[in-house]
């Protein structure tokens, strides 16, 4: 097995270390590669410039989603399951990979792996770059040269066996997955399980923004996307304030009514926002936008109101009484 072989792509070695079980995964669109790989130089001392097991953390790969480092797709799809292989890789292979190793390392580091990235292809970011933040991809920036891979492929898994992240779903996957967040969210409010429904319309509507992104604002196909959001962050909201995350509500419903200034329902949520963080003024402002915009509500708003009234009357008596006593020590 220790033979090295020329893989059909120019520019390609490869040297099976351990041989893998069965037979080559069968690949779809959208398969998932699961390994652990190291990165060396094609020096003497073969210097070592990252290794995925001191993160702790496996790469993924997702096939045909345009990972910058594309020769890695390559290469994986020669492997068999627990294999080992080491790959020698011409320069014209590595030209992106100061900018992959970048990325790896911020998420590794807890940081943005786009942080100060424009919205560039990935060739065209080169040229923004002054530095990478690191000495040693800053070298391979500036001189591509041939590097050596080692990989052990761990699973293949195809797109349907997988929860797949957001980011890796076509627009009709996306536009499927909405519906079904929507629906498993309200099934976890009826149960009261409010952070995890939290979490089912938040995904839906990082779904509904990704797609919004590639619409022009305000035309028919963003409208038609911006009305099925806005429900969706609604039930989020609510969520929120069932746990008591006044903060996030505030700042959610203040977003949705510069767009939409008369959503009703907004309008009540960020008042009820307002009550429990005692922002009175504010509170009551929006709760008569709420009656005015939507006089089937008024019933729920003097509710409401009532029960500001009452709880801010309470909180001044205390509020009193404390001053009281600490006026009076200071003066015992």
């Amino acid at each position: 097995m220790e033979e090295t072989y020329l893989l059909n792509v120019e520019g390609v070695k490869k040297k099976i270390l351990h041989g893998g079980r069965g037979e080559l995964p069968k690949l779809h669109d959208g398969s998932k590669f699961t390994f652990h790989f190291q990165t060396l130089k094609d020096d003497f001392e073969r210097t070592v410039i990252d290794d995925s097991r001191e993160a702790g953390v496996p790469m993924e790969i997702i096939v045909g989603k345009m990972f910058k480092l594309e020769i890695w797709e390559t290469l994986l799809s020669s492997m068999r399951i627990g294999e080992v292989a080491e790959f020698w890789c011409d320069a014209i292979h590595t030209g992106m990979y100061a900018l992959v190793s970048r990325g790896m390392r911020r998420i590794a580091e807890g940081r943005d792996p786009l942080e100060g990235q424009k919205h560039r292809c990935g060739m065209g970011n080169m040229f923004d770059y002054h530095s990478t933040g690191y000495d040693d991809l800053d070298e391979l920036q500036r001189t591509p040269q041939p590097l050596i891979f080692i990989m052990e492929l761990f699973r293949v898994e195809e797109p349907s066996a997988y929860k797949r992240d957001t980011w890796a779903m076509s627009k009709e996957e996306k536009m499927a997955a909405v519906p079904v967040l929507h629906s498993e969210g309200n099934r976890l409010v009826l149960r009261r399980e409010f952070a995890k429904a939290a979490a089912k319309y938040q995904e839906a509507v990082i779904c509904l923004r990704n797609l919004q992104a590639k619409e022009k604002p305000w035309e028919d196909d963003w409208l038609k996307l911006e009305r099925l959001v806005t429900p969706l962050v609604l039930n989020y909201c609510q969520c929120q304030l069932e746990l008591g995350e006044y903060y996030e509500v505030l700042e959610h419903t203040t977003e949705l009514l510069q767009k939409h200034k008369d959503n009703a329902k907004a309008y009540f949520k960020r008042a009820k926002a307002h009550a429990a963080v005692w922002n009175e003024r504010e509170a009551r402002e929006d709760f008569q936008r709420v009656a005015h915009l939507d006089p089937s509500m008024a019933a729920a708003v003097k509710k409401e109101l009532k029960q500001l009234g009452e709880r801010m009357r309470k909180k001044h008596v205390e509020d009193r009484k404390r001053y009281q006593g600490l006026f009076q020590s200071s003066q015992g």
